[in-house]
């Protein structure tokens, strides 16, 4: 009775174990296809992925703590300066000095050659300095600042840039695959028809000549899409690059084309917003920076002043003793300061101011070519995007109408009253009407990127 309580018991442990490892199992299973639905990307996410995986913006953002450490670098200069030191010295042969002989009863105009001090000399101090006012530790810590702005700004630039990659590169492949998808609807459009023609041919109602027409369009739209599968891989390829995403890994976009989105902007306002596109921001704190080095040397007339101290303790001994506690340390200690006062320096700094004023007026003249340059480019851009959207519109109809020509011809070929000739000819004007619209919706949307880039409204 004691053994079959004891078997029941270790049954029910044994039992409880298989369900303990079942349950781990089925866990660690769900988490791995949880974990393989991590290549699914929206443009924001895959936006997002690239601006912690981009090597180009991770750059930016490494420059952008360099820049910080550089200030915080600077402020350090104005902080208190100690420093500890500690000497030994060994004389081998003790320095030699020369006594005037008068001194020990020799003639005048002679010398006597002695030896002072010992063997073994030590020391050991501390020293701190100070810097009380200096125009140029100002102005630096102003322009430490400044350099630290431009450095966000050249990430905020990257970022832009960034955005505007990836969102064409994810667009590029949204439209192959919607190619694909047209492509194979048409395959399937003429591959009935093919099949259907072989059975009149066969029954000797169609001619073997019609059968070949649609077989030689039914191989060319097989070749076609096998150029466009290629183009798929080479334009995902081209968006792993851009997001910083591994090449061999697969990749799925869940966002699709909407062209419905995007609105006239024939009375719309494309005027641009100079101080939101990061590369007049980098021009202003250049600006900034300039006006700083022109402070700076104007200032340069004005004194510098700095204080320190110092404390020292000095042992000498006539052999290795130095840490012995009986021997006795010699303090010596001071405080100071010292004030530099500028005269003259030859013309310096007269050479100096003009070479910054000009810099000054060099980042001045820039700043009005740039916003030409970027008036030029919103205009452009806001040309393109109209011409697009019109465009649009245009193929959007044709597709409609080449739908309609194309339904109408099976229709009549079905019927017996049409030709091969007229169902491959809107065969064809359908297949075109539908790539001139895919590559409209393309055009669309990447004539709105760079308007929205020109405008300074990407962030």
């Amino acid at each position: 009775m004691i053994m079959e309580i004891d078997n029941s018991k270790k049954n029910k442990v044994f039992t409880t174990i298989i369900l303990l490892c079942f349950s781990f199992i089925n866990a660690f299973s769900q988490k791995t296809d949880n974990a393989s639905t991590g290549n699914e990307f929206t443009l924001q996410s895959a936006i997002d992925y690239a601006t912690k995986h981009n090597g180009n913006y991770l750059n930016a953002e490494l420059d952008k703590k360099i820049a910080d450490y550089r200030n915080k670098e600077v402020i350090g200069l104005g902080l208190p300066q100690i420093s500890g030191s500690f000497d030994i010295k060994d004389y081998v042969e003790l320095p030699t000095s020369l006594l005037p002989g008068q001194f020990f009863g020799a003639p005048a105009g002679t010398f006597i050659p002695v030896r002072f001090g010992t063997q073994w000399n030590a020391s050991a101090g501390i020293s701190v300095s100070q810097l009380i006012f200096s125009s140029d530790y100002l102005v630096g810590l102003q322009a430490a600042k400044e350099f630290k702005l431009l450095s966000e700004k050249s990430l905020t630039r990257t970022k832009i840039e960034t955005v505007v990659n990836v969102s064409k590169a994810y667009y590029s492949v949204l439209v192959n695959r919607e190619k694909i998808k047209t492509l194979d609807a048409n395959i399937e459009r003429i591959r009935k028809i093919f099949d259907d023609t072989k059975a009149l041919n066969k029954a000797g109602f169609v001619e073997k000549l019609d059968v070949d027409r649609l077989e030689l369009t039914y191989n060319n739209l097989l070749t076609e899409k096998e150029k466009v599968d290629r183009l798929i891989g080479l334009s995902e390829t081209l968006l792993k690059f851009q997001m910083g995403y591994p090449i061999q890994d697969p990749i799925t976009l869940s966002d699709g084309l909407k062209a419905e989105q995007f609105q006239d902007i024939s009375s719309g306002d494309s005027k641009p917003n100079y101080s939101s596109r990061p590369e007049f921001m980098l021009l202003e704190s250049q600006q900034k920076i300039n006006e700083l080095d022109l402070k700076r040397y104007k200032l340069q007339h004005l004194p510098s002043l700095f204080a320190y101290g110092a404390y020292q303790r000095n042992a000498q001994r006539t052999k290795f003793d130095l840490f012995d506690t009986k021997q006795e340390w010699f303090p010596i200690g001071l405080i100071g300061a010292t004030l530099n006062v500028p005269i003259f320096n030859g013309g310096q700094k007269y050479y100096r101011i003009q070479q910054a004023k000009i810099n000054l007026l060099k980042t001045s003249n820039t700043m009005t070519v740039l916003k030409s340059a970027i008036d030029m480019e919103t205009t452009a851009a806001g040309v393109a995007y109209k011409n697009a959207f019109v465009s649009l519109q245009t193929q959007q109809k044709n597709k409609e109408l080449a739908k309609s020509i194309f339904d109408t011809s099976k229709k009549k070929y079905e019927a017996g009253v049409g030709s091969s000739i007229e169902i491959l000819n809107a065969e064809t004007s359908l297949k075109e009407a539908e790539t001139n619209y895919l590559s409209a919706v393309y055009d669309l949307i990447i004539a709105k990127i760079d308007l929205d880039k020109a405008q300074g409204n990407l962030k």
